[in-house]
């Protein structure tokens, strides 16, 4: 059986990010890259994270605590949305950097990357920056259920070119690939376990 998230705590400010030793592994992606949605999928639970229309909703960051495992999966504000004033994105950006350069306890980023999409090159920044602070990338490929088998395996064969890794596949409508991602984030907190 799948882990249980219980949100445990939301940061707006970086004074409310308090140093976090416990283990943990971020999400982070494009502001409409369906963030909550894969989130509500793994916790089997629709309202676990606000899911919206309107890209940019996420403007804290989430800590989930995984339960029994008690590490923790962490939702970073959505980068990219345009829609905001530009002192908003700043300060989205000022948390994000902080959070991921500053993070005793981080794992591993995992990048979702929308699967209907070339790569773009606000993703490939965040790979960049993540690389050269050095942290390890999980990337998974998104909203597979509008894209049809030949474009996904274009998108990772694309993205595994340029990080060495290639990406789950995931539809969080369809349930898709949520198996392997929980076999592939608790791989990296050394968890090794099945689902049936």
């Amino acid at each position: 059986m799948p882990p249980n998230l219980v949100l445990e705590a939301t940061a707006y400010t970086l004074s409310q990010l308090t140093a976090q030793h416990k283990t943990q592994i971020a999400i982070a992606g494009r502001s409409n890259v369906g963030k909550s949605s894969l989130i509500n999928a793994l916790a089997q639970r629709k309202n676990m994270a606000l899911v919206s229309s309107t890209p940019g909703k996420t403007r804290s960051v989430n800590f989930y605590r995984v339960e029994p495992h008690g590490f923790y999966l962490v939702d970073l504000p959505g980068y990219g949305y345009a829609r905001t004033s530009q002192n908003e994105r700043d300060k989205w950006a000022q948390l994000l950097t902080h959070y991921l350069t500053e993070c005793t306890g981080l794992k591993a980023l995992t990048l979702l990357l929308d699967c209907r999409l070339p790569p773009q090159q606000l993703d490939k920044n965040m790979v960049t920056f993540a690389l050269a602070h050095g942290i390890s990338i999980l990337p998974v490929l998104t909203k597979a259920d509008k894209c049809k088998q030949g474009l996904r395996a274009a998108r990772q064969k694309e993205w595994q070119m340029l990080l060495g890794t290639c990406p789950i596949v995931t539809s969080a409508s369809h349930r898709l690939g949520m198996d392997a991602l929980w076999s592939a984030l608790l791989d990296i907190v050394g968890i090794s376990t099945s689902f049936v």
